[in-house]
């Protein structure tokens, strides 16, 4: 109708209301979403790395077993050597007297026989890559002194790495000059307590030979320094 203003349509309060972002129950399902997707991911890489962490360690076990074996097989043309564990004992071969820190011409060649066998495992691919250092051990019985022993323990060790290195009997056959150098890069000088008792005395003055193993992570053995430690303890003495 003339003269009639045109009115316009309102919009309904509704439709002015109406979010232009996604409602909130939108919002928190896409979140909810994303992080399940992250949690899943999170744990394939811990799975990953978990795996990957047991594979390695299986792998240095499988290593040490191996190149133990190879000990213990060396040791069965050696009578008197046992083999506990890493740990090698020269029982008989290594015999120290009461007070003494002295081996027989005997003893010496014996261990100059033996450790060779050592050294090559050594060189092995997987010595090479797992085994990081052999400790010479002296071990003294419960008698005498503390501070007695304590040297005289640590003489015992040392005496085994003279052995090894000094100029061998007339007709004997030295160790080649790679030979020492990797023994005073890998041997390290020790000692130990009387804790440690044999069913005797005469037992208990020992050497034994602690072959030490890199931990998962380590460098491998082509990166090991020249190192030489002393540490001993025993409470022996000549009553």
């Amino acid at each position: 109708m003339l003269g009639m203003r045109h009115q316009h349509r309102k919009p309904s309060r509704d439709e002015a209301e109406k979010p232009f972002w996604i409602s909130f129950s939108d919002m928190m399902t896409a979140l909810m979403v994303l992080f399940l997707v992250v949690m899943t991911v999170t744990l394939l890489a811990v799975t990953h790395t978990v795996s990957e962490t047991e594979r390695v360690k299986a792998a240095r076990d499988a290593a040490i077993s191996a190149l133990m074996a190879r000990v213990r097989l060396a040791v069965e043309d050696y009578p008197g050597i046992t083999v506990r564990g890493t740990t090698i004992d020269f029982g008989d071969q290594a015999r120290f007297d009461t007070d003494s820190a002295l081996l027989t011409p005997g003893q010496a060649r014996h261990l100059r026989a033996f450790v060779p066998h050592i050294l090559a495992i050594a060189r092995d691919p997987l010595g090479r890559q797992w085994l990081k250092r052999v400790v010479v051990e002296g071990y003294a019985d419960q008698r005498g002194t503390y501070l007695h022993n304590l040297d005289l323990s640590m003489k015992r060790s040392e005496r085994v790495l003279f052995a090894l290195l000094e100029e061998p009997e007339p007709g004997e056959k030295p160790l080649s000059l790679e030979d020492r150098l990797l023994v005073e890069q890998l041997f390290l000088v020790g000692g130990a307590s009387f804790t440690s008792l044999k069913d005797t005395l005469e037992e208990s003055r020992r050497i034994e030979m602690k072959l030490e193993f890199l931990d998962t992570g380590e460098a491998g053995a082509e990166t090991r320094p020249v190192e030489l430690a002393r540490s001993a303890s025993g409470t022996e003495r000549r009553p």
